[in-house]
């Protein structure tokens, strides 16, 4: 708290006030990336220089204020559900074909623009209350997802998952690739730590995997990622 029932006459029976702060990392609760977030070679994203990005003023260009209203259709597409599993036991690289499978259980088709929400079921290590088992090791993206994406041209990539790609990743000697051609690469917004169970079961409940997605990230100025509270609406 900065203050707590402060009076600003000095008369606590007067007009009195109460504010408080939040300092955390952009990135440390649901939240999108912000194309800044992540290049290599010295470029980022529309080969931006990295050197946009400082210690002492955050990201120059590519910053998450960038982004503006998110708003489209959103589809969750269930790996956990399509794989049978109620969480995985290992780091799980979901490939191209795993997102068309659950495209086709789902009853959909992804278009342009569409935002996918990508339900692995990890978020049941936190209701265990094993913080450490649900960083590591973890079922995400792998680089067999990519070309789905690309060719689907979606408009977001948002998963339930620390990492957002598969933890330990599926080469050792390349850390990170999905990040890399998802951000660097391809410009694809995308978007982790989002607690998809509620949505997956009533999803499967009624058999509607669409919906109206409304997902504006905070717009902190010069931020590499945006906190965002996202809403689903059917």
């Amino acid at each position: 708290m900065i203050m707590a029932n402060a009076a600003f006459t000095g008369d606590p029976s007067d007009f009195t006030t109460s504010d408080d702060l939040v300092e955390m990392g952009v990135q440390a609760a649901t939240h999108w990336d912000a194309l800044a977030h992540v290049g290599y070679e010295g470029v980022l994203y529309n080969n931006t220089s990295d050197s946009a990005v400082t210690q002492e003023g955050g990201a120059a260009k590519l910053g998450i204020e960038r982004y503006g209203p998110i708003v489209t259709r959103g589809i969750l597409l269930d790996i956990a559900r399509l794989i049978g599993v109620d969480v995985f036991e290992d780091n799980y690289a979901i490939s191209g074909d795993d997102l068309a499978a659950a495209e086709r259980q789902a009853g959909v088709t992804v278009e342009s623009g569409d935002a996918l929400l990508v339900r692995t079921g990890q978020m049941e290590w936190l209701r265990r209350g094993d913080k450490q088992r649900f960083n590591d090791p973890s079922p995400g993206l792998g680089v067999g997802a990519i070309e789905y994406l690309h060719d689907k041209e979606v408009a977001a990539v948002a998963t339930d998952t620390l990492v957002f790609e598969v933890w330990p990743c599926e080469d050792p000697a390349v850390m990170l690739p999905v990040h890399m051609i998802d951000l660097r690469d391809m410009g694809l917004v995308q978007g982790q730590l989002w607690y998809l169970d509620d949505l997956a079961a009533d999803c499967a409940g009624d058999g509607v995997y669409e919906f109206l997605l409304a997902a504006t990230p905070l717009p902190i100025t010069h931020a590499v990622g945006g906190p965002v509270a996202p809403t689903a609406t059917k």
